[in-house]
């Protein structure tokens, strides 16, 4: 045990002592130095993405859609960091409509960045889900199954995230509950 714990130890300092290292050289470079693609000198990033009241908006609004018909779904929104930002609960869904809603959600917000495309049901139908398979869908929280929707703003089509919807009796239903909430907000995606 002591002899496990003396390497970990080692280890850390091995990589503190290069983190020092990379943090130094970096410090010794131009304080004026610029970093390529036109971005400024400076260490602050920002990022865009609906703010939480619009975020919980929509997934309210997906739940209430698909309540109208007679269905009870779960909606999930992810930001641009593919967390959860908003998730809405219908009364009588079941368990997995939780962790299905948000795989869509995240699905339709990473993979419709990476693939410029608007919902999952597109993904599918470009059959960019990988090799046949399935091992794409192996990847933790990715689901290529219909309910999910990229979201983008209105202007310049800007990735904001992903909302993804569960629990009605077929994706195609999900997506149309998702797509009737973006739909009503899009205007909003400034």
């Amino acid at each position: 045990m002591m002899q496990s714990c003396t390497r970990v130890v080692r280890g850390m300092a091995l990589g503190g002592t290069m983190m020092c290292a990379v943090a130094q050289a970096a410090a010794a470079q131009s304080p004026d130095m610029h970093v390529p693609n036109g971005h400024v000198e400076g260490h602050i990033v920002t990022m865009q993405k609906l703010d939480w009241f619009l975020a919980a908006q929509l997934a309210l609004e997906a739940v209430r859609s698909c309540a109208m018909q007679g269905y009870s779904v779960t909606a999930t929104v992810v930001d641009t960091t593919g967390h959860q930002q908003a998730v809405i609960k219908g009364d009588s869904v079941p368990l997995q409509s939780l962790s299905v809603s948000y795989r869509k959600a995240y699905t339709a917000y990473s993979y419709g960045l990476a693939f410029n495309m608007n919902t999952t049901s597109e993904l599918i139908a470009a059959k960019v889900t990988g090799p046949a398979n399935g091992a794409l869908n192996t990847i933790p929280e990715v689901l290529f199954v219909p309910g999910g929707v990229t979201l983008r703003r209105v202007s310049d089509n800007t990735v904001l995230g992903g909302i993804g919807v569960s629990g009605a009796p077929g994706g195609e239903k999900d997506e149309a509950c998702a797509q009737a909430a973006v739909q009503k907000y899009k205007s909003d995606f400034r």
